[in-house]
């Protein structure tokens, strides 16, 4: 089904700087609005229900999962994510453009549901970098920051099955670039058909 608004999912292993980035996007673009997932990990820092996550129970998630409420969801780090497949429909039906930040296997299934899904893969520059900022956030103990560097490569290994990937060495950059994507997104034909209706039928445009 065609939506007046795009779905954009971005994954990255730990520490690329995905969740900087898309912050970043939504704080310039205001079309751009977040998914927020439901979780059984507990918040970090200032994370708040319903914000960054809707924190639930191991008992919760498996009655969401019974009554077939997710879009997708997936084991990432010993902890549960989910993804509401009617949330992220009624947030494009009402035109936003929605992000969604998941885990690689996650993106995966999201584009069998909504294959117009568009897929973009974060990668840090290199190794040193990655390791040098689960360090920086100083969060994890050192055997959890060397569980993420090992799942990293596996995760990796799945760039391929993206439609773009985004390097993310210099954030400004980075930023651009996911700007692009999304810009480039809302002037596709079947997007602009939908969003500029009345130009096209006064254009005589069928």
């Amino acid at each position: 089904m065609e939506y007046p608004g795009n779905l954009f999912v971005v994954a990255a292993p730990s520490g690329a700087g995905k969740s900087s980035l898309v912050r970043a996007l939504m704080e310039l673009d205001k079309r751009v609005v977040p998914s927020v997932s439901h979780t059984t990990r507990r918040p970090r820092g200032q994370e708040v229900h319903g914000r960054e996550y809707y924190f639930v129970s191991n008992e919760t998630f498996d009655q969401m999962v019974a009554q077939g409420a997710f879009l997708e969801w997936a084991n990432v780090h010993s902890n549960r994510y989910g993804t509401s497949k009617q949330a992220i429909e009624q947030r494009m039906q009402q035109g936003a453009d929605v992000v969604l930040e998941i885990d690689f296997q996650g993106a995966i299934q999201v584009k069998r549901i909504f294959p117009n899904a568009v897929l973009v893969f974060i990668l840090p520059p290199s190794w040193e970098e990655l390791r040098s900022r689960l360090e920086r956030r100083n969060e994890d103990s050192a055997d959890t920051i060397e569980l993420r560097l090992k799942n990293a490569a596996q995760e990796m290994n799945h760039a391929r099955e993206f439609d773009f990937v985004i390097i993310n060495e210099l954030f400004e950059r980075a930023l651009f670039d996911l700007k692009a994507i999304v810009h480039a997104q809302r002037l596709k034909y079947a997007a602009q058909r939908i969003a500029r209706n009345d130009t096209f039928t006064a254009l005589g445009i069928r």
